[in-house]
């Protein structure tokens, strides 16, 4: 199976709100990043300190951010730490580790300085983030500044406000969820209310390719980077606002936010964490995503926004203690993934039919790939509190089950609350109900949040959060499923054009889908001739790129009538090292598979299933 190269991570802070408008400046950071002095690929940091009353302080870079659910160690990009006092003079700094570095004689210090790499271009394999969550350092070209890459804070003062300086080249623009309280052809200056919000509220510079839209009473900015200049910005807003006129009539017809930012960044190449994706804030996304034809950049956008912009409202409205006051260091992971990223990623798809976005067919297929995805790579069996309590370790490679298994638990959660409430209540409701017992600046206890549920919506519910999310037990898909007049079988076959049923892989080196195992291939891929190694190059002489072969596999050649002549070209590794071209020709073969886990409507639903189904998908 191809690996799969959109990988969506999950990054929503709180944001706090605090007083800051009366406050001195000594009751403040002050931070200046120069864009304009670019040395060996880094960046100059300036951090004029608030008032220290100790004698020692120590300054912290992030270990982990919330959502990425990884060790990040933005310490090991910084190098040439040093203090100084009022006078210029030297203060006395001791590394205590990668991410912190002791001050001595602290009631003394007037600033720190540093440089700071980049992480798109680290040299080390073990060093590479996820693109979405790395900053990027390209003199007189683009500047990523994910703050939490660039900025710390000093132990113990994490709610002080914080004011923010970009020196920048001429004719950049800073592309942000923050509005500059000052801005000038050559810097930029903008006031925070603590690090939570510094941290949530990324920047990025380059000459700008934006669109600015209006929904409602809402400002939102797309901006683009990419450095052919085939991607730009306007084709990507005309599907961002499609999706987010969507949302706003699904939220009830606002949205809750003033201002939002699309920062998409779309390279020439392929990254070094081989993955393309989005990483998610309170009031803005950070988008890495290739180069491909307008139509499909444009839906690929649309899809991996819908998801990312419903973080407005969990964890941004509705979370808990680990998430509204995290700890970057050693954080405690909450118990709700299946609410911040399930519920989010189910939002997503159920908007774009419950809008007219998608027909039945494409959401059914949409719900099907979750649970092929869930069923097939992750344990089902394993409570997903507990998964989720210990992510960052014992359960990190079953993380991505959030937007599997979880998008599932907000589907049987969803047509639950419809079937109790005979379709006038449904997850929306809920979320709206808990979004106005909490709220942006109440958390609420991680122990508590599932009986908070039952008190507002039926004691029935409290069971489903035992048995399923609390439970090992699998969901109840088919049982559910036929509440709405929805047919579950786990499995039936279909007949397919092969394509060989070797196993791909991927080149990184030379960005090519290799032929990675041939030990269970078919026929057609023997009669073809295909060796272990192989390089996919052309099909019927059409370039095949990591793009376009799930195109090419799944429409093209399905499309294709048993019997027609094929050919594909590969590059085969000689006995030199060399790679030489040669054409595989075939004919397009019939094979029979196993279709795992369908889904249709089912033609004898009655009128309640029916019913119900209107109140669920607004038909």
């Amino acid at each position: 199976m191809l690996k799969r190269i959109l990988t969506i991570l999950g990054l929503c802070l709180p944001l706090v709100s605090a007083s800051y408008a009366q406050t001195t400046t000594a009751e403040k950071y002050n931070v200046t990043i120069d864009l304009t002095s670019v040395e060996n690929d880094k960046v100059n940091v300036t951090v004029n300190a608030p008032a220290i009353e100790q004698d020692v302080v120590v300054y912290i870079m992030p270990k982990i951010v919330p959502g990425t659910y990884s060790v990040s160690d933005f310490g090991k990009f910084v190098s040439d730490f040093k203090a100084y006092d009022n006078s210029g003079n030297l203060l006395q700094v001791e590394p205590l580790d990668i991410n912190r570095w002791k001050i001595s004689n602290a009631t003394a210090l007037d600033k720190i300085t540093y440089w700071t790499d980049d992480s798109f271009d680290t040299p080390k394999q073990e060093d590479v983030l996820f693109e979405p969550g790395g900053t990027n350092i390209e003199q007189d070209q683009n500047f990523l500044l994910n703050t939490f890459g660039f900025i710390g804070y000093f132990e113990g003062m994490k709610n002080v406000p914080y004011n923010l300086h970009v020196t920048k080249p001429a004719g950049f623009y800073g592309s942000t969820p923050l509005k500059a309280t000052s801005s000038t052809d050559t810097s930029d200056t903008y006031a925070v209310a603590d690090y939570m919000e510094l941290a949530d509220s990324p920047l990025m510079y380059n000459k700008p390719d934006t669109t600015m839209l209006y929904i409602g009473n809402t400002e939102v900015l797309v901006s683009v980077y990419n450095p052919s200049g085939r991607v730009t910005s306007k084709p990507a807003a005309t599907n961002v606002k499609d999706i987010l006129e969507a949302q706003r009539r699904y939220l009830g017809g606002s949205l809750p936010v003033d201002k939002y930012a699309f920062i998409i960044y779309v390279p020439a190449k392929v990254g070094k964490s081989g993955s393309f994706g989005a990483l998610e804030h309170s009031n803005s996304s950070v988008y890495y995503l290739p180069e491909m034809p307008e139509a499909q950049f444009s839906s690929t956008v649309r899809d991996v926004a819908a998801h990312e912009f419903f973080h407005i409202i969990t964890p941004l409205t509705i979370h808990s203690e680990e998430i509204g006051n995290f700890d970057y260091i050693n954080p405690k992971m909450s118990e709700h993934l299946w609410m911040y990223e399930g519920v989010t990623e189910y939002f997503a798809s159920h908007v774009q039919i419950y809008e007219g976005l998608y027909d039945l067919d494409e959401y059914l297929e949409k719900l099907r790939e979750y649970i092929i995805t869930s069923r097939s790579y992750y344990n089902d069996t394993l409570p997903f509190t507990e998964m989720s309590a210990k992510v960052l370790d014992e359960y990190e490679k079953e993380y991505g089950n959030v937007y599997q298994k979880g998008a599932l638990i907000g589907l049987v959660l969803d047509i639950k609350l419809r079937d109790l409430s005979d379709g006038q209540y449904g997850l929306r409701n809920l979320m709206l109900d808990l979004s106005k017992t909490y709220g942006k600046e109440q958390s609420f206890k991680d122990e508590e949040l599932f009986d908070k549920i039952a008190e507002i919506t039926y004691p029935e519910i409290r069971e489903f959060f035992t048995r399923y999310v609390e439970g090992s037990e699998p969901l109840p898909l088919q049982e559910t499923l036929q509440k709405v007049g929805i047919s579950y079988l786990p499995s039936s076959t279909e007949k397919i054009n092969s394509y060989g049923s070797f196993i791909p892989g991927y080149d990184r080196e030379q960005e090519k889908i290799i032929v990675e195992d041939t030990a269970d291939m078919d026929a057609f891929g023997k009669k073809m001739g295909f060796k272990q190694g192989d390089q996919l190059l052309a099909f019927n002489g059409t370039e095949i790129t990591p793009i376009n072969i799930r195109e090419i596999i799944g429409e093209r050649l399905q499309e294709m009538e048993p019997g027609e002549r094929i050919t594909i070209t590969v590059g085969r590794k000689k006995a030199s090292g060399k790679i030489k071209e040669k054409k595989l020709k075939g004919q397009v073969t019939q094979i029979e598979r196993e279709l795992p886990h369908v889904l249709q409507v089912d033609p004898m639903a009655t009128q309640q299933q029916k019913e119900l189904r209107a109140a669920w998908l607004n038909k």
